[in-house]
């Protein structure tokens, strides 16, 4: 029993971070796209970090400006690179995406260097003990911090004019637009959000993966089937998701034996189709229905 609640407590942290870049995906899909690209963004946000703390900042001062210029990084990319691509098909949107995937991190390693890196944390290490079970002060404490900025985002969403605006352009903006509501600015303040919240997921779980050109790479897997679980259209749904996969990829890469930790990417692909075959509006989305 104390074995299977360390899982279960080692799930929730590492799926703090998926929580985080799933929020992210959600963020950006009020815009109407998918950005493939979230998990670089995180990428080269968390090599930003690691560059000023190398250079003698203090960890939380690098930690705040990171998340200032990737919330202006984001805005930046979608007024440049997606706002020229309004109207035109879907899959445009998607291979940009992907393109400025490949570009970003192709451009970190350059940057930076392929040889794995540590990242430094400002949390203590050891444990804690509650019950028979060890709780990393490590884990706990990055997931604090990530739970705290994602319920910061949660508040925007919900009690502001901002956030209420950027909620309403994404179920009408012909009617926003209609109502006087910057609907191209306010797609904007989605992506820099969307960057935000992903760079902070990142240096969060950075100490624990380590840094390299693809620390992201599997934590985005996780974030896709932690977004798809919970549902596209659920900021909520998607965190509870993002929990929901941190745990079960723990269980299952502990107590089946055949799959073990190797071959847990296959729990989050078997996820993503499961869900999409059963649910696909996912456990807290709204199923919509359009007259034909």
């Amino acid at each position: 029993m104390e074995a299977l609640l360390q899982q279960i407590v080692s799930g929730l942290a590492t799926g703090g971070a998926y929580a985080g870049v799933a929020l992210a995906l959600v963020l950006v899909t009020e815009t109407g796209i998918i950005n493939f690209a979230q998990g670089e963004f995180a990428m080269i946000s968390v090599f930003v970090a690691w560059t000023l703390i190398q250079c003698g900042v203090n960890y939380w001062l690098a930690f705040a400006i990171t998340l200032a210029v990737s919330l202006a990084v984001g805005i930046l990319i979608e007024r440049t690179l997606m706002r020229p691509l309004e109207g035109a098909p879907h899959l445009n949107s998607v291979m940009a995406t992907m393109g400025l995937m490949a570009i970003l991190n192709s451009g970190a390693g350059f940057t930076w260097g392929y040889t794995i890196k540590s990242f430094p944390s400002p949390f203590p290490e050891g444990a804690l003990w509650l019950g028979g079970v060890a709780l990393s002060i490590q884990h706990l404490c990055a997931f604090g911090v990530t739970m705290i900025l994602l319920l910061l985002v949660f508040g925007f969403l919900r009690f502001t004019k901002l956030g209420l605006a950027l909620r309403a352009a994404h179920q009408d903006p012909q009617a926003c637009r209609l109502m006087g509501v910057r609907v191209g600015w306010i797609f904007a303040l989605g992506w820099g959000l969307a960057a935000f919240v992903g760079a902070s997921a990142g240096i969060m779980i950075a100490p624990i993966v380590f840094l390299d050109p693809s620390m992201m790479l599997g934590p985005l897997l996780y974030a896709l089937a932690g977004a798809t679980l919970g549902g596209w259209d659920s900021p909520g749904g998607a965190v509870l998701g993002g929990l929901l996969v941190g745990v079960i990829q723990n269980l299952v890469g502990t107590y089946i034996p055949f799959i073990g930790p190797d071959l847990s990417f296959g729990v989050a692909l078997v996820l993503i189709v499961g869900v999409l075959l059963f649910k696909p509006a996912g456990l807290f989305g709204r199923v919509r229905v359009r007259r034909v």
